[in-house]
């Protein structure tokens, strides 16, 4: 049995299926599957990375970073590439690295999927939310389910997601939860002059989050929304900050360093551009192409410089405030985006407490995991679901080498 029709789920299920296992069912508390690839990377599905370097891509969990090394090494980015191609899901990466399916929507993923667990006999039950898992003797499970129907199983996969029902049947059967926290998410700032920017996206900008004594630091690129920030380099930000933000109840110190040069490389720059544009206006002709026109007149009003101001008339106090404000701009972080768009959790089973080669649990033999129920969790650009693949087919080939014993 696999609970849960996630994107683990399903590889979970097929792999165990395709490696000659009788009877597989996924059980499904809604009404639908694979919702969460549906509505992923905008309606495209980012289906991994091309980040083919093992020791690399381990760098992009900021929980779980050593155990995936030996899963990456069974299963990987290459491996799920193939994986999808064999099954004919035709696959194109982006300039970034992001992997989608060519025709840009999540809808062949889920055809691809669904299909492949249809021709290895994969029973899928719907609208079938399991209440609890009950443990019996020789080795077998008993499933409860709220709609007051049981299964019987050998092996179960729990594949939930962050939901809250998976933690709590884990902890049922005697696991302990690293508390989950929301990873992922775009950042509410209160600066209306930068705000005022939205839909402008910056890259090459460097980001230092300061919570308390605890600094963290990313490089990429952000988008300006209309509540604050959110984008690649945000994103990663928040993943690897996800805990220290959670602890100070999202209120934080956040610098942004629009021009990656020193201060002093910065101010002759500028020097350099009075003298040689001295009669052109300053919203006309500036240094610093990774930023866009919009946004480089709101930084000049934010500290009170005419956009219309040629060249010659920026003073040296002009100048300065220019020069810092490129170099280390501060904001209060105030919250979380307001509309709850982080499809991301830190925490879940402790994998102290999980074979990882296996997937199968420690405490209750029998018992396997795979995808976000488990704590780890990556960046956005298909990190994500790559662990999901991953650990969905350990699973599913562990689960059918247990059973052919």
């Amino acid at each position: 049995m696999v609970v849960g029709g996630g994107a683990s789920g399903f590889m979970g299920a097929i792999t165990a299926a395709a490696e000659g296992v009788n009877s597989v069912v996924i059980l499904e508390s809604t009404s639908k599957t694979l919702q969460k690839v549906r509505i992923s990377g905008g309606g495209r599905c980012n289906v991994t990375n091309k980040c083919f370097e093992n020791s690399e891509l381990v760098q992009n969990y900021p929980r779980g970073e050593k155990p995936l090394l030996g899963a990456f090494s069974r299963f990987s980015t290459k491996d799920t590439i193939r994986w999808f191609e064999e099954k004919g899901l035709e696959l194109i990466a982006e300039q970034d690295g992001r992997i989608f399916p060519i025709s840009n929507s999540s809808s062949d993923v889920i055809k691809c999927l669904r299909e492949n667990a249809v021709r290895n006999k994969v029973d899928i039950l719907t609208n079938m939310a399991v209440k609890n898992i009950e443990a019996l003797e020789k080795d077998e499970f008993k499933i409860h389910c709220k709609n007051n129907k049981s299964i019987y199983a050998k092996k179960i996969l729990l594949a939930t997601g962050g939901n809250l029902s998976g933690r709590l049947i884990s902890q049922s059967l005697g696991h302990k939860i690293i508390k989950t926290v929301p990873s992922l998410f775009s950042f509410k700032i209160n600066s209306t002059w930068l705000t005022e920017c939205k839909g402008i996206s910056v890259r090459n900008v460097t980001l230092k989050l300061i919570i308390g004594k605890k600094v963290f630091e990313e490089y990429g690129t952000i988008l300006i929304t209309h509540w604050g920030l959110s984008g690649p380099g945000i994103l990663k930000l928040s993943a690897f900050s996800a805990r220290e933000l959670n602890k100070s109840n999202y209120k934080a110190k956040l610098n942004i360093r629009w021009v990656n040069d020193s201060l002093t490389k910065i101010e002759e720059n500028l020097r350099s551009y009075r003298n040689n544009f001295a009669n052109v206006r300053l919203k006309k002709k500036y240094p610093y192409p990774n930023i866009p026109r919009r946004l480089w007149i709101s930084i000049l009003q934010s500290i009170k410089i005419d956009p219309n101001m040629q060249w010659y008339n920026l003073s040296n106090s002009y100048l300065k405030s220019l020069s810092n404000i490129l170099f280390m701009n501060s904001h209060k972080i105030e919250a979380r985006g307001p509309f709850g768009d982080e499809f991301v959790t830190a925490g879940g089973i402790n994998l102290s407490e999980v074979n990882t080669n296996t997937m199968e649990s420690k405490i209750c033999k029998g018992i396997y995991f795979s995808g976000e129920l488990l704590n780890i969790d990556g960046i956005t650009g298909g990190f994500n679901f790559q662990h999901c693949w991953t650990s969905g087919w350990i699973a599913g080939n562990a689960i059918a080498n247990s059973l052919s014993k």
